[in-house]
Formats: C-alpha cells, sequence, structure tokens
C-alpha cells in the first residue's frame, strides 16, 4: 500500500521554490517558474525574467551578419560569472578558443558613478538583517545599484581566463563528427550532472550549440537526425535544470522541417541585420544609424502556467550603448521633430504626436 503524501495547503511554502532561489544565477518567477539570464538586461525583461530552467531556445541565424554570436557570448558569459557549468558545441576545429572572444562584466563604477552616503548605507545593512524574518527568496544580490542575476558586458573587454579554464566548461567540435551521435551522448552526461534531485534543482548549466545544420558539419543534409536530436535534447533539458541555446541557420532548413524546429522550441527568437544604406527604412525608424540589427521574439516559453504572454512588442533594434555594452530598444517611428527615440527599459508606451490639443469626438 503506497504511503500517503500530506497534502499542503493554496497558502503552503514552495520547498522547491525556495532552495531554486538560493541557486546562484537563477530568479525564481510566478507560478514558481525558475529563470536563468540571456546575459541581455532586455531581453530578460522581454521574456518576463529571462529564458526558462528546462527550456529549449532556438535562434534563428541571419547569414549576412553574424549578429546570433552577439546573443550567445552574452549567455555564456553569464554563466560563467555564475560558475554554471558550460557545454559548448561548434563547427569550427577548436571551439574552446572561441571562449577567448567572451565578453567581460562591465565594473559597476562604469555602470553608476555616484557614491550612497553613508547613513543609507546603515540604513541598507539594518534592512538587510531584517530580510529572514519577511522570507524574500529574490536572488538578485544588488551591487552598485546593478543586480547581479544579469550584468551589463562589455564587449571590447574580453573575459578573463580564469572563468573559463576550471573543469566544469566542456567544448565539442560539430566538424569531425559524421552523425549526431556523440553530441547527444556529451549533452546526456552533461545534464545528467545537473538532474534534479527529488524534484529540486541543485545546480543549473547552460548548454549552447552554434550553426546546427552548418555546411562545415557531414550530417547537414540528415533532417530526421537533426530533428531527432532536437527533441532528444529537449527531453534532457526539460528533465534537468539546464537551458539549452542552439543557433542555426533557417535558410539551409527545409520549410517543412523548419516549422517542425520551431514547433519545438519553447523561445523561438530571429536576428536580422540592417543593410548600411537603406533610406527609405532611415526615414521611417528613430535611431537608424546606430542599429546593428533587429531582434524580433517570435515564441517564448510557458511552463506551469496556461496563460499565454502577451508582449509590448516582438521587433526591437539591437544597438551599442557607449559601443560597449547591447541593449534593446522598441521599434519607433521618426518624429517630425526629429526628437530621439527612448530604450526599451525606460519607453513607455506607444510614440504619438508630439502636438497636444482638446480631442474631439
Amino acid at each position: 500500500m503506497a504511503s500517503s503524501r500530506p497534502r499542503g495547503g493554496s497558502f503552503s511554502r514552495n520547498i522547491s521554490s525556495a532552495a531554486t532561489a538560493q541557486i546562484p544565477g537563477v530568479k525564481v518567477g510566478p507560478n514558481g517558474t525558475s529563470f536563468l539570464s540571456s546575459g541581455i538586461p532586455d531581453l530578460d525583461h522581454i521574456l518576463g525574467g529571462g529564458f526558462t530552467l528546462g527550456s529549449l531556445v532556438m535562434v534563428m541565424e541571419d547569414p549576412e551578419a553574424p549578429h546570433h554570436m552577439l546573443l550567445l557570448r552574452n549567455f555564456m558569459s553569464q554563466g560563467l560569472i555564475h560558475k554554471q557549468p558550460l557545454l559548448y558545441a561548434s563547427p569550427e576545429r577548436d571551439p574552446r578558443g572561441f571562449l577567448g572572444t567572451l565578453p567581460s562584466p562591465m565594473a559597476s563604477k562604469e555602470e553608476k558613478s555616484h557614491e550612497r552616503p553613508a547613513e543609507q548605507d546603515v540604513n541598507l545593512r539594518i534592512a538587510w538583517q531584517y530580510k529572514k524574518y519577511f522570507g524574500e527568496q529574490n536572488s538578485e544580490v544588488q551591487r552598485g545599484g546593478k543586480a547581479e542575476y544579469c550584468n551589463d558586458f562589455d564587449l571590447r573587454k574580453p573575459l578573463e581566463r580564469h572563468f573559463y579554464s576550471g573543469q566544469r566548461v566542456d567544448c565539442i567540435s560539430l566538424r569531425d563528427s559524421l552523425n549526431l551521435a556523440p553530441l547527444l551522448e556529451r549533452c546526456s552526461t552533461f545534464s545528467a550532472q545537473i538532474s534534479k534531485s527529488d524534484g529540486n534543482i541543485t545546480c543549473a548549466g547552460r548548454i549552447a550549440i552554434q550553426s546546427l545544420c552548418s555546411p562545415q558539419c557531414d550530417f547537414s543534409d540528415k533532417d530526421w537526425e537533426m530533428l531527432s536530436f532536437i527533441r532528444s535534447l529537449k527531453g534532457l533539458v526539460r528533465s534537468s535544470g539546464a537551458v539549452a541555446v542552439i543557433s542555426f541557420p533557417p535558410s539551409l532548413v527545409s520549410p517543412t522541417f523548419l516549422k517542425r524546429w520551431q514547433h519545438l522550441a519553447d523561445t523561438l527568437i530571429s536576428v536580422k541585420a540592417i543593410p548600411d544604406e537603406d533610406k527609405e527604412l532611415a526615414k521611417l525608424l528613430t535611431g537608424y544609424q546606430d542599429m546593428l540589427g533587429l531582434l524580433s521574439v517570435h515564441k517564448v516559453a510557458r511552463i506551469n502556467t496556461q496563460v499565454p504572454a502577451i508582449l509590448e512588442a516582438t521587433t526591437f533594434s539591437m544597438k551599442l550603448r557607449k559601443r560597449r555594452a547591447l541593449v534593446l530598444e522598441c521599434l519607433n517611428q521618426a518624429p517630425v521633430d526629429g526628437s530621439s527615440g527612448s530604450s526599451y527599459g525606460t519607453s513607455g508606451s506607444c510614440s504619438g504626436s508630439s502636438k497636444t490639443g482638446n480631442l474631439d469626438f
């Protein structure tokens, strides 16, 4: 006879969520959903907290520009900062050399220059002592006014070597593989190390796969094998505390299989380059000259809930703040007076006319 399990009320404490919140780099959101940061603060805000733990994220590349590499670099660097296990697969012969191009987090003095008064520091220390009485389970630790859950990364400064020289970083080249069996085996071994214990997550990990169907790989023409790999990888990350990000060029995938790939993705993102000289587009969009490209969110992971995600916008411009940090901004139509647009974090609603007056009904 099976032992009876005590039932908790609606207001009982969620032990698994409390344990997950104490894992570095993991944030607990609504309905007990856990998130890993994408490494881009604006993208985390757009997705409602970041990449859902146990989800499969697919990024559709642009063949004209390697903008997807910016997403992979920030995603990988954020995990290494939190000392999370990392598995990186690439069609390059030496994938470990890519780790030397990962960006370094920006110093706190560059993010916020003013210093807090001494009295404010005393109040903060007193308030910190009372956190345990209020049961705060937020994993975001403030440092210099910036949350450590997601950092701003300086794309011009490489990450220090000691972050990726440990044993928790595994790299694999896809060029010499005749099929995806070796990669699936490495992913299975990686997921087993961070598997859930009694339903609780003890460690979070990240899997980054670059250009899955690249022509440099011998299995690039095996559509069914790649589809089976994606389905198996989704099952592995769902049963473990990991997030897998796969980038692929959609132009190299047949339309039939492309629909299946998109259906398997929990979160689907695409990046697109902007032509250097597009006069018509420059007249329509504010800050066109500063744009690197466009990022579109086609699908957002929804786990532990049946409520669909409703985004304020689905397409955003990719820019470099002070030529260092990657930011996302809402697309704003260029106003007549020539005023500039605002970033995603500070923008309110849709842009309207600058003229004010009485409304006629």
